[in-house]
């Protein structure tokens, strides 16, 4: 694909594109961000480009897929790789019981699979009710509630 052509097909896709990570974003910088890695990424790929039947459409598709991966990342959670050594002998055995107990639902949350997870977080977590989940995921109501159950039933039978 020629510098010219790619100016044509997709960077003139700019302010669209742009609208379309701000959405998603929810943030004006992450958008810009989204947006150069997405032509940074189709510049890297031009030679592949020209097989491209709707540019529009295919610039689009990879954009929401940038866009999820930043809220994927932004949205895990940071696990404690080790929890602080006990203050006080006397409670030494309470503590430890309570670190492994915190470890084991960790892992427990870490092994669901990735939708069940970030729902879960999504809700139990951060405290969003269902609409505003629905919303940022883009998934229906009936579908968050699912993974919700399925989530909570794993780490009940995991714990």
């Amino acid at each position: 694909m020629t510098e010219a052509r790619f100016h044509t097909e997709y960077l003139s896709l700019s302010a669209t594109l742009y609208r379309i990570a701000c959405y998603m974003l929810e943030s004006e910088v992450e958008a810009e961000d989204a947006v150069q890695e997405l032509y940074l990424k189709l510049w890297e790929s031009r030679d592949m480009l020209d097989e491209v039947r709707n540019p529009k459409a295919y610039a689009i598709t990879l954009l929401k897929n940038l866009c999820l991966d930043r809220l994927r990342k932004a949205r895990k959670l940071s696990f404690p790789a080790q929890m602080p050594e006990p203050e006080s002998p006397h409670r030494q055995d309470e503590e430890m019981d309570s670190k492994m107990r915190l470890d084991k639902v960790l892992e427990a949350v870490k092994a669901l699979p990735d939708r069940q997870r970030e729902i879960l977080l999504l809700r139990t977590v951060e405290g969003l009710p269902y609409e505003e989940i629905a919303r940022r995921t883009g998934m229906n109501y009936l579908t968050l509630r699912v993974l919700l159950s399925r989530a909570r039933s794993t780490l009940k039978n995991r714990l």
